[in-house]
């Protein structure tokens, strides 16, 4: 038996009212279809305006979908938003919260929103989960702004949902607080909470998730494991150093760039269906330079990124 995905979306569509006379109405989804499977970390990439936030609004129960099916954890959220809403957390990418409460009040408000007994609540366990045991009584709006990132964590957290979303949750911090928010959500990961995540940092993606989706103009354009995603990208780039000055570039039908990045080094990119590593270094030799030194870069998230969506 195939364990259900975690996140069933199918032919989702999002329309929008004409913005004025005479023009047609916007979508922002045309048809999307995806499964986000249970257990691991699920990228969600685009451009800005690729419809990902219409997307995660939709499953939060913030927007009205025109049509197509979307279900969190086996509930549809047209015809059991309940029990949807209660199989997911969002952190969005705004910090929202009362800035008068305490981060212990956040959590306990936030608890009693989903109807939660006193007793049933975690927000000791949840505040100690995100570091801010220490800073359970301050007012929240005195909290840095990394701590308030890992409070809305917490917050998204208070009804022990099996799936988390995060919305840009890196968008505009510093380097220390990004690794100390990834560990949080990677130990969340470990302990069987199945994570979404948009982000514009693509390198972070392709550490991160095992699997990613990218939407662009309101369609998705790929769906793979990470490891295939970032093989498709065709395009390698070779360094290499010569015994002599160049006379100039070596073009060649093979390469698709060549650049004299100093006297004696070369870059060139080609296409890693048309020639090997070892064939481009053949053609510089056949050009009469004894080759010194060789560096390579193997495409990356980023390359296949500005591939698919025309970006750049």
């Amino acid at each position: 038996m195939t364990t259900p995905a975690a996140i069933r979306i199918d032919n989702l569509v999002k329309e929008y009212a004409s913005p004025g006379p005479g023009e047609p109405p916007k979508l922002a989804l045309k048809g999307v279809s995806f499964d986000v499977p249970q257990g691991g970390i699920f990228g969600l990439l685009g451009p800005n305006g690729a419809g990902k936030s219409t997307l995660i609004n939709i499953l939060a129960g913030l927007v009205r979908k025109t049509g197509g099916s979307a279900e969190i954890w086996g509930f549809d959220i047209g015809d059991n938003p309940r029990n949807a809403k209660r199989s997911i957390g969002i952190v969005p990418q705004e910090i929202v919260f009362d800035p008068f409460f305490t981060p212990f009040e956040v959590l306990e408000n936030q608890a009693g929103f989903y109807g939660i007994p006193k007793a049933e609540r975690r927000s000791e366990e949840l505040l100690k989960a995100v570091h801010l045991w220490d800073k359970r009584d301050a007012y929240a709006r005195t909290l840095s702004g990394g701590m308030k990132r890992r409070l809305l964590i917490a917050k998204a957290m208070v009804h022990s949902p099996p799936v988390l979303v995060l919305d840009e949750p890196t968008a505009g911090v510093d380097v220390e607080l990004r690794r100390q928010l990834w560990e949080l959500v990677t130990e969340l990961n470990d302990q069987g909470v199945t994570v979404v995540l948009t982000t514009h940092y693509l390198e972070e993606a392709e550490q991160l998730c095992d699997r990613i989706a990218i939407i662009n103009h309101g369609e998705l354009i790929a769906d793979k494991p990470t490891r295939d995603l970032v093989g498709m990208a065709r395009e390698k780039i070779v360094s290499v150093t010569v015994d002599k000055d160049l006379g100039g570039p070596i073009m060649e039908e093979a390469f698709t760039r060549a650049e004299v990045i100093e006297p004696r080094r070369l870059e060139i990119t080609y296409d890693r269906d048309k020639a090997s590593a070892g064939q481009v270094l053949a053609i510089v030799q056949s050009h009469g330079y004894a080759i010194e030194d060789v560096t390579t870069r193997e495409a990356d998230l980023e390359d296949v990124f500005v591939q698919l969506t025309g970006a750049g």
